[in-house]
């Protein structure tokens, strides 16, 4: 049977089989084996694979590791526990933003404590313009998700929804800019993501607590876990629904 998966995720990157396999020096005989024939690559070859396609093992050959090895390698993307997102070090937001040179990611209701980062328009606009996808996932203010978010958290019903309008109000001066998308969402967000290129803070929620006073957990991608990879496919579900903010003048 062959790999549409691998197939796909070639194309998806813009490299044919014959450029792969210089890639990784083997036989471009061998890579079309392992497409056409659905044949399984020894590890190091996946490795390499999985880091070039930025695709997951597990995704790209479901079979090629048992449950166990799979589960053992997500508990190792775990880089840290925090007991609370404001107790992850400032300078780790610092770092890991400054470091992503290919994906920034962000899916909240309104993540206004990351408008008290100085210069963070001004750096999210020069590494858009250095190639980075930069996508921005806002609540919707007017969603019933949004409204209930609000009510539980003991707050009044209408409160996120104006937190929601300072930030996107804070974010306006991005409108427009090539490589960077600012969205808006109605679901239920069970948990705020940051994505970082290979790296991720993942804010899980709990009923009646501010996400401030949630746990965060600091997430680095591994090839073969599946962890990082289950956040981010989250993040592109809710993305896909959402809806391009437009401003009201």
């Amino acid at each position: 049977m062959a790999n549409e998966r691998l197939r796909d995720a070639l194309l998806s990157r813009g490299l044919t089989p014959d450029e792969l396999a210089a890639r990784i020096a083997v036989d471009p005989k061998t890579v079309e084996r392992w497409i056409t024939k659905g044949r399984t690559p020894y590890a190091k070859s996946r490795h390499k694979i999985a880091a070039i396609l930025q695709e997951s093992e597990s995704y790209l050959w479901p079979d090629a590791l048992s449950e166990a090895k799979a589960s053992e390698v997500s508990n190792s993307e775990i880089v840290k526990v925090y007991a609370h997102r404001n107790s992850v070090p400032a300078d780790l937001w610092d770092k890991l933003l400054a470091r992503a040179t290919t994906y920034v990611d962000m899916l909240v209701y309104v993540g206004m404590f990351m408008t008290e980062k100085p210069g963070l328009l001004e750096l999210l606009r020069s590494k858009a313009e250095a190639g980075a996808r930069i996508r921005l996932l806002f609540g919707d203010r007017d969603a019933p998700a949004v409204i209930q978010r609000s009510t539980d958290e003991g707050i009044g019903p209408h409160t996120i929804s104006a937190k929601i309008d300072h930030a996107l109000a804070y974010f306006r001066k991005l409108d427009g800019v090539p490589g960077i998308e600012i969205r808006t969402h109605g679901t239920v967000l069970y948990n705020s993501i940051f994505r970082f290129d290979d790296e991720m803070i993942v804010n899980p929620h709990v009923y009646g607590k501010m996400a401030a006073h949630a746990p965060a957990l600091h997430l680095r991608r591994l090839s073969a876990g599946d962890l990082f990879t289950t956040y981010a496919d989250s993040f592109t579900a809710v993305w896909e629904h959402a809806q391009p903010h437009k401003w009201e003048d």
